[in-house]
Order: C-alpha cells, then structure tokens, then sequence
C-alpha cells in the first residue's frame, strides 16, 4: 500500500493485479510517495486497517485494482514456484522472498502442484481465501477506482489523469506472469473451487471462466 500526502492518493496493492507496476510507476511520478509502515500484510494491506489507523486518509483518492480470480489463482501459484526455481539456482532476490514470505514458506512444500492449491489452499490458508473486494473497502468507506488487470494500461491511465500525472504513453512491465491459458490448468473441479471461494468478487466484477 503506497501514498502520496502531496497529491492525496492511496494505493491499495491487492496481490497478483499488477501492482508491483503500478509501485514503481508511482515511484518515478511521485517523488513523496512511500509505502504506509505499520500494517498487517505490509504492501499488501487492507484498505480497512488503513484507515482505522489513518482516519485522516478517508479525504484521500484511493485507488486499487482486480483481476479475473481463476487467472488471478493460476498467477500466484506460478510465482511462488518460479521463485522456488530461480533460489535454487542461486538468484539471492528469490532466495530472500522464499526466507520471509510467511505464506510461501507454507504453500510451497503443502501444495506440490496447482491442483493441490487450488482444491486445499483456500480452506488451509486464509490469505488465499480473502476476497479482492475485501482489500478495497472498510472503515465506511471503498475504493474510489477500482480497475482491472485485464484493461490495465487503459484504467491505470485514468488514474494518471485523477491525480493529475502525465500519462507516459504506456505502463511499465513488472513481474510479468506466465504466458499461457490459465484455462488450460484447471479441471471442471477446480473451476468450480474457485468459483465457490471468490463468489463476491464474481458477483461484485462479473468474471466468468
């Protein structure tokens, strides 16, 4: 979760969304913008405890973004075992991941291939579990923009425009993710898994498999 007081903006990081772009794009735009320090899940925090222990934020523009859940599950997994891959060929900057992410170090020997993820992990890992929406509203309080990864560039650039920043023609590409059909990796069951754990956000954003 980022913010910028000199332009009264809170970014609200929900994982696997492309917002590790949006932090570095905010970084280079924004020289007062810095993490919010102090909160549970870090650069992952709600938008609830934000504001509970910075009422103050309310009055900001706050902004966060989506994606389809299933792509969004298929995503994350493929992170988590990419890294797993790259520590052991000796890339320190995985390694380090590996040794302080708490929810890896707990997927990545529990859950030996994405179905095993899919079909367990939400109902073993909270995290996993939690809707995107819940990360976007609290405290009386939601997201004023809530974009979607599928429309990136084009919803990003609206939000460039709200808080009166120059649109550079394009977005940055960090941390791409895998390639491939997230369809592809899943069976009837796990489809159906995911439905049933993310009914909010299906119902809320309307994604379809």
């Amino acid at each position: 979760m980022m913010v910028s007081h000199e332009r009264r903006v809170l970014f609200v990081h929900v994982q696997k969304t492309g917002g590790s772009t949006i932090d570095r794009m905010l970084e280079e735009a924004i020289p007062d913008v810095a993490y919010l320090q102090g909160l549970r899940g870090g650069r992952h925090a709600r938008l609830a405890p934000a504001l509970k222990a910075h009422p103050e934020l309310k009055e900001y523009f706050i902004f966060g973004f989506v994606r389809n859940p299933w792509a969004r599950m298929y995503s994350w997994y493929a992170m988590m075992r990419r890294a797993e891959v790259q520590a052991a060929e000796g890339n320190q900057k995985a390694a380090k991941q590996l040794a302080k992410n708490r929810l890896w170090k707990r997927v990545l020997p529990n859950y030996p291939d994405f179905e095993s993820f899919v079909l367990r992990g939400p109902d073993e890992q909270r995290e996993l579990r939690r809707a995107q929406i819940t990360y976007l509203r609290g405290q009386g309080r939601r997201a004023d923009f809530i974009g979607r990864q599928e429309n990136f560039d084009a919803d990003l650039q609206k939000v460039w425009e709200r808080i009166g920043l120059e649109w550079p023609g394009e977005s940055l590409k960090v941390n791409t993710g895998p390639t491939s059909d997230y369809r592809q990796h899943y069976t009837d069951e796990m489809r159906d898994k995911v439905a049933e754990v993310f009914a909010k956000d299906l119902k809320r954003f309307k994604y379809e498999f």
